[in-house]
């Protein structure tokens, strides 16, 4: 996309007639004699529709280029609003510096812009696959983040002073009517680039495919405008050498598209291990299935690159969730997320238990949970349950919608109407509060919602995050979860074995690259309108990892790293930091 500075118009003088004439800048051609436009195949009026539709397509591309890098790098490093300034303040700073050296081309305007182009092409086409390289093989991708950001804006910065050239080169005008055309056409083709990426390439063709399709667009747009349009401002050298780089970054793009689904199979096995059964990716994340087939190996499930579920203390995790919520009347549940199946599963396992309703964004999860081996015989077939009932939405807007129906539907195609006092049990079991699109179910909104679903003498158990790793989080939800007037108890479990997981975004032990541990604990709240008290169920099953002293042990530990005086996190505030 341009947007950088243009060159001023120039200024003028009166002349001996007295007129006026226009003084040429510093270092520039003399305008007495103005330069004659260039000879073109076209009628003058067709040539400049045909450069300004050039600058809709690159302005197009540019802005899928700034929007993948930052789409990959918030699903490879998190925390969205981070990558975004990253890029957009690295690129707008770089497409000023592009602007400034792109003035040393401007009197071999056409061929300088052929060049530009298609560097630009291969270096955005194949950012994304670069970038994702990076994370996969190295552990580090920030690096290559900035380095790309800069890259590309440089190269979009200089389309500037070559655009105005070349426009310039096909009917002389003033400078204000040629700049108001030019970014006339470079904004719609940003808003055409903008709506493209999420709406088409991003589910159409993916992140890696679509950036090289891109890059592809892009080197034809340039190519053709100077190799056809310009081509009398072209010496025979110049001519061929456009010609073999355009044909060498479109065979590279090429051959780039062709080798992606091995590529990306190939990445897959280096994060996940070479046992995936199971990879897809939904419109709302990655689902990745590993592990659990008849071979033995413990199942690990990965939810946009991060262990959500592993077989080897899920247990553990679920039942800490679970059960001190269950110490109170239980006739009536909702869990909050848990599309896997398993905090069902610990629920069920109660006889008072009349209904569970599960709210769960992604069907493809619910699906899965109901149908693939492996899971189902880690949830113990819970959906099969008719007691368990699913809404297919955001917990977030389900909520807020759902009292009297509002327009939300289970799976059935029934209303799912929620009144005040509706369940007896909320359990959140959620992505962790520093993912940022998980931010707003952590929000003081969120929970006044949750508090109302509640019924009289009801009880909330929400995951926290890692008390260890990230206590000024974990304090503030539960100081989140208090200003909606709601009493807690904190407390939190240890993990079990090493390379066991470390919350709802649980990342392995060690990442790609070798990168840092897990944190070693979850932490978790419990709450209700009046004081809660940690402990288990005297009458009900008896937890297979979890005991009362245990428990309580967590509650201490959990009262001993209190942060006291922290402000609630809201929608328009959010205070989960990375």
């Amino acid at each position: 996309m341009i947007d950088s500075p243009v060159p001023a118009a120039p200024s003028t003088a009166p002349s001996a007639d007295g007129s006026t004439a226009p003084i040429p800048a510093p270092g520039a051609p003399s305008l007495a004699e103005p330069e004659r436009p260039a000879p073109l195949p076209v009628p003058a009026g067709l040539g400049r529709f045909l450069v300004l539709g050039t600058v809709f397509v690159c302005a197009a591309c540019g802005l899928v280029y700034e929007l993948e890098l930052v789409a990959l790098a918030s699903y490879l490093m998190g925390d969205s609003v981070t990558q975004a300034s990253v890029v957009l303040s690295v690129m707008v700073f770089a497409m000023g510096l592009g602007s400034l050296l792109a003035k040393r081309l401007r009197c071999r305007a056409a061929v300088g812009f052929g060049a530009v182009e298609a560097v630009l092409a291969l270096v955005g086409g194949c950012s994304a696959m670069a970038l994702y390289a990076c994370f996969v093989w190295s552990g580090q991708s920030r690096a290559a983040l900035v380095g790309f950001s800069l890259a590309i804006g440089v190269l979009i910065g200089a389309e500037v002073p070559l655009l105005m050239t070349l426009i310039q080169r096909v009917r002389r005008q003033d400078a204000g009517g040629a700049v108001a055309d030019l970014f006339a056409a470079d904004y719609v083709g940003a808003l055409v680039g903008g709506l493209a990426f999420p709406f088409l390439l991003l589910p159409a063709l993916g992140q890696l495919t679509g950036a090289l399709v891109t890059g592809a667009v892009n080197a034809v747009a340039g190519g053709a405008l100077v190799l056809w349009l310009f081509r009398r401002d072209l010496s025979a050298r110049a001519r061929w050498t456009l010609v073999v780089t355009n044909v060498v970054v479109l065979a590279l793009l090429a051959a780039a598209a062709a080798l992606t689904p091995a590529f990306e199979r190939a990445a897959r096995r280096a994060v996940y291990g070479p046992d995936i059964r199971v990879a897809v990716r939904t419109g709302v994340q990655e689902i990745v299935l590993t592990g659990g087939g008849a071979d033995g190996r413990t199942l690990s499930l990965f939810l946009d690159g991060r262990l959500r579920v592993s077989g080897r203390d899920e247990l553990r995790y679920h039942e800490a969730l679970v059960h001190p919520a269950m110490t109170g009347p239980h006739r009536r549940v909702l869990v909050l997320g848990g599309g896997d199946g398993l905090a069902v599963r610990e629920v069920l396992r109660y006889g008072g238990v009349g209904s569970v309703t599960v709210v769960e964004i992604d069907a493809e999860v619910v699906r899965l949970a109901r149908t693939d081996p492996g899971l189902t015989a880690l949830n113990a077939h819970a959906y099969r349950d008719p007691r368990v009932r699913v809404v297919t939405a955001d917990a977030f807007d389900w909520l807020r919608r759902a009292d009297g129906g509002g327009g939300a539907y289970d799976s059935a195609g029934e209303p799912a109407s929620l009144t005040p006092g509706a369940y007896d049990v909320v359990v959140c079991d959620l992505p962790d509060p520093g993912i940022t699109p998980s931010t707003k179910l952590y929000s003081q909104e969120f929970y006044g919602l949750v508090e109302r679903a509640l019924a009289p003498g009801g009880r909330l158990a929400v995951h926290a995050g890692t008390l260890s790793a990230r206590p000024r989080a974990y304090w503030t939800v539960e100081a989140t979860v208090r200003s909606v007037g709601l009493r807690t108890a904190p407390y939190t479990v240890g993990r079990q074995p090493p390379g066991s997981s470390g919350g709802p975004d649980r990342t392995p032990d060690r990442a790609p690259g070798g990168a840092a541990a897990a944190p070693q604990d979850w932490g978790f709240v419990l709450a209700g309108r009046t004081p809660v008290r940690l402990g288990l169920p005297g009458h009900g099953p008896r937890p297979r990892s979890l005991t009362p002293g245990a428990l309580r042990a967590g509650g201490r530990e959990a009262a001993r790293q209190r942060e006291p005086g922290l402000p609630a996190s809201t929608l328009t505030h959010p205070r989960y930091t990375p």
